[in-house]
């Protein structure tokens, strides 16, 4: 076991399990005094999960129990989908996971075709892209980015998770045609913004991206 008051993990384990959506460090330390280390409460209540049916996981900087990956097919229910993603969302939301903070002008470009506002505007209501701040630029663009349930959604601990080109290939999920490839092509090519392993300058944005702490 560990060192930790048992009242401490059982506190953090009553929070998460709670919440209806991940929950960033910064949040859950309000539950506790400032001399406690949430972070060392989070691994060791994580640790304690390890094996079992539920587990404790990370979004980015939040957590959340999930059930384990191993189990999660024998507790499905197959439904009709209702609503799914237009071919236009689904390249949009790519190009915005690989190259974010990216402004809907760059969307367009990699895409080769307009962007209808509607586009934009179902990915932010599912919570999947939110606002990450405006470039110094003419007209001060606004950039978008992706979010801890994006992370969640998909099961990736951080964004760099996300599959290669090469893994991309293997599973036959890469589109053959010029426009899509210019945003798998992960540092390749020239693109004509910068690309996620390429911290922005500071002077490019108006804003500072938004806290994902929670």
């Amino acid at each position: 076991m560990t060192d930790h008051p048992v009242e401490h993990l059982r506190l953090l384990e009553a929070v998460l399990f709670a919440s209806k959506e991940p929950l960033g460090e910064k949040k859950l330390s309000n539950y506790f005094n400032e001399d406690v280390d949430v972070k060392a409460l989070l691994k060791t209540l994580q640790e304690d999960y390890q094996n079992r049916g539920v587990q404790l996981v990370q979004r980015g900087n939040a957590w959340a129990f999930r059930t384990a990956e191993d189990l999660a097919e024998k507790l499905s229910e197959h439904r009709a989908n209702v609503k799914t993603l237009s071919r236009a969302a689904i390249e949009t939301l790519a190009i915005c996971a690989y190259h974010q903070p990216v402004t809907r002008a760059e969307i367009e470009e990699i895409r080769g075709v307009s962007l209808s506002k509607g586009t934009l505007d179902v990915l932010f209501e599912a919570g999947w892209l939110k606002p990450r701040g405006r470039r110094r630029t003419p007209g001060r663009p606004m950039t978008w980015g992706t979010t801890i349930e994006f992370l969640d959604q998909f099961g990736l601990e951080k964004i760099d998770d996300l599959p290669g080109i090469e893994e991309l290939k293997t599973a036959g999920l890469l589109d053959a045609r010029p426009a899509i490839n210019a945003y798998t092509v992960r540092g390749e090519m020239e693109l004509p913004f910068d690309h996620p392993d390429q911290p922005e300058s500071e002077d490019d944005f108006i804003e500072e991206p938004l806290d994902e702490n929670g």
